[in-house]
């Protein structure tokens, strides 16, 4: 990759800064709610530690504003729990007590700083050496030998703690980072045939998959549920009905025009739904496509629909998911998500591009894949072919 490793780190005796990503949900009382992202570190920061590192923990939860814009205490109390090493909380993130916290730290040890989003400029985005002259940078890396950069669900962002230390201090990917660009800068490589699902309510996130994986002839098949199932529909002529449109329409005007460019010219390659489920009071009412119209929104795909695409993954090489099939949050309509994630296993290769997808698998207790990403906009940036600022400045050449 060009990107150096904590293969070609020297631990030992060190201080080590790690930007980690472990923004969780909170339950009611404010307590981390999943610790999913958390223990997806667990790894490197044990690695380091048993090496020898004295190692300072950046982190963020949540965004100035947001319900779940919050310290970080409870997550290094967490933290203290999964790992095999003292951990401690300092409730600075670059200030003078903060750089004594890190100074105090023997071999073996590490603080975690104050959530980075509680500095103003940490918020913003810069190119790499205007980040590095902000005061998070400036005022920390002094005090650190090394940087690695783990937090791949963050990757996409140009903000002070992702790309500012790489310009100041020698910088390595860890372990999680490692992976996550191993795995999606490397799609190509990936057994045939290879079947993406496209699902969600994130219709233009569904969208520039699909255009950027048939243009570079990486997709054999697509197929499309959710809300984006239901847009091809539109798309393919068929009448949704008012309240399946009107969703569309609110969150993307132009998704049902876009879906049908792809169709006309990838079509032999687009799967759409054959039925969907709807909501009758309450209770999940599966409708034939022919029999569309209805007057209730389509939050799920129906059974022949759920049987086609299981029957694609048990000849697929590679199955790619990005966006649950369904309202999951509903058990009514978790059925699609439930047996097409769980059909998507049986492909020879599974990856799960991360985000609401990841969180549909947690909620329904689905695993069994090759590779689940940390990172939603993250995965999608290099699912799409683009480039993630947190990476560019790793490379050293």
């Amino acid at each position: 990759m060009g990107i150096p490793t904590l293969d070609d780190l020297a631990v030992d005796g060190t201080t080590v800064g790690i930007r980690v990503d472990i923004n969780s949900p909170l339950s009611e009382s404010g307590g981390l709610a999943d610790d999913a992202r958390l223990r997806a570190h667990v790894d490197t920061l044990n690695e380091l530690l048993d090496r020898g590192g004295r190692v300072a923990i950046l982190a963020h939860q949540g965004r100035p504003g947001g319900d779940e814009f919050a310290r970080l205490e409870d997550h290094a109390d967490r933290l203290a729990e999964l790992l095999d090493h003292p951990i401690e909380y300092c409730d600075a993130t670059f200030s003078a007590d903060a750089r004594a916290a890190v100074n105090l730290l023997d071999d073996g040890e590490a603080v975690l700083l104050e959530n980075t989003r509680f500095y103003s400029e940490e918020y913003m985005e810069f190119p790499a050496d205007e980040a590095a002259e902000t005061f998070l940078v400036e005022r920390l890396a002094p005090e650190l030998d090394a940087f690695v950069n783990d937090a791949f669900a963050a990757a996409h962002r140009s903000q002070p703690s992702m790309i500012g230390f790489p310009v100041r201090v020698d910088s390595y990917a860890g372990r999680v980072m490692e992976r996550e660009l191993d795995v999606l800068s490397n799609i190509e490589d990936t057994p045939r045939p290879r079947v993406y699902a496209l699902g969600g309510a994130k219709i233009a996130d569904a969208l520039e998959v699909a255009e950027s994986v048939l243009s570079r002839d990486l997709a054999d098949t697509i197929l499309t549920s959710g809300m984006t199932g239901n847009a091809f529909l539109a798309a393919s002529g068929v009448d949704i009905g008012e309240p399946s449109r009107e969703a569309i329409v609110d969150r993307d005007a132009t998704a049902i025009d876009q879906a049908a460019d792809l169709l006309e010219e990838h079509g032999e390659k687009i799967r759409v739904p054959e039925d969907v489920a709807v909501s009758r009071d309450g209770e999940r009412e599966v409708v034939d496509v022919a029999d569309l119209p209805v007057d209730a929104p389509a939050l799920d795909v129906g059974e022949a629909t759920i049987a086609a695409y299981a029957d694609t993954f048990e000849t697929a090489g590679t199955a790619i998911l990005n966006g649950p099939p369904g309202v999951f949050e509903q058990e009514a309509f978790a059925v699609g998500t439930r047996e097409i994630f769980g059909a998507a296993t049986r492909a020879e290769y599974s990856i799960v591009g991360g985000g609401d997808t990841a969180a549909s698998l947690r909620s329904l207790g689905i695993d069994g894949f090759d590779h689940v990403s940390t990172g939603g906009g993250a995965a999608l940036r290099l699912l799409t072919g683009g480039t993630l600022p947190a990476v560019e400045v790793l490379k050293t050449e």
